[in-house]
């Protein structure tokens, strides 16, 4: 069956073709969909703007969509950027700059205060509104400096202690097995068959 994936971001549009291979479904994305409206991530929390992006892009194309909201938490910024992890730097900010500001804010930590977690939540919604969720986290170290040139967003400073990499010196299929969309999306696999089957799909 055919489903939607809620975003035009190129890297996790690959993230999630490729998490989800098995799973079959044709997966498309927003870039297949023409003149689609923009859905403001407004909500209070990760769980708030999946669902929201899910519910509102189900119910204008008539297909189940699947949507995520993530973003990194440091624990010695009292979990920010959070939710403006994508706009830590400003609305028009990209990776770079997110990192750069991120570094300054910990300019000074040692490695043992700089604990971090990135988190997923990924919602599915029937064009009806029926929905379920899923969360899964990565814990990490934020680096000194960035390392590696794989992945997106703030992976080049997500350290990984028992690996003693960056997720972005890690190849894409390893990070597929181990990442906070991978942990959500383990959990939506085991759950989302029983729920196309409930709802129908794109049809109740």
């Amino acid at each position: 069956m055919k489903m939607i994936l809620a975003t035009k971001n190129k890297g996790k549009i690959k993230e999630f073709q490729a998490l989800a291979q098995g799973m079959a479904i044709e997966l498309l994305s927003l870039e297949d969909i023409p003149d689609m409206p923009d859905v403001l991530e407004d909500g209070c929390s990760f769980h708030e703007n999946a669902l929201k992006k899910a519910c509102a892009i189900a119910k204008h194309t008539g297909i189940t969509a699947i949507a995520d909201d993530s973003g990194l938490e440091v624990d010695a910024l009292n979990g920010a950027p959070g939710i403006h992890s994508a706009r830590y730097a400003g609305e028009r900010a990209g990776d770079q700059e997110n990192i750069q500001k991120l570094l300054k804010a910990l300019n000074g930590l040692p490695l043992n205060k700089r604990t971090a977690r990135f988190r997923c939540v990924i919602a599915v919604c029937t064009p009806q509104g029926r929905h379920i969720t899923t969360e899964g986290t990565c814990e990490g170290i934020i680096a000194i400096e960035p390392h590696g040139f794989h992945g997106f967003g703030y992976d080049p400073v997500f350290l990984l202690p028992d690996r003693n990499c960056t997720m972005a010196e890690l190849e894409p299929g390893m990070k597929n097995l181990i990442s906070h969309r991978a942990m959500a999306l383990a959990r939506l696999k085991d759950i989302l068959p029983a729920f196309l089957k409930e709802t129908g799909g794109n049809r109740e």
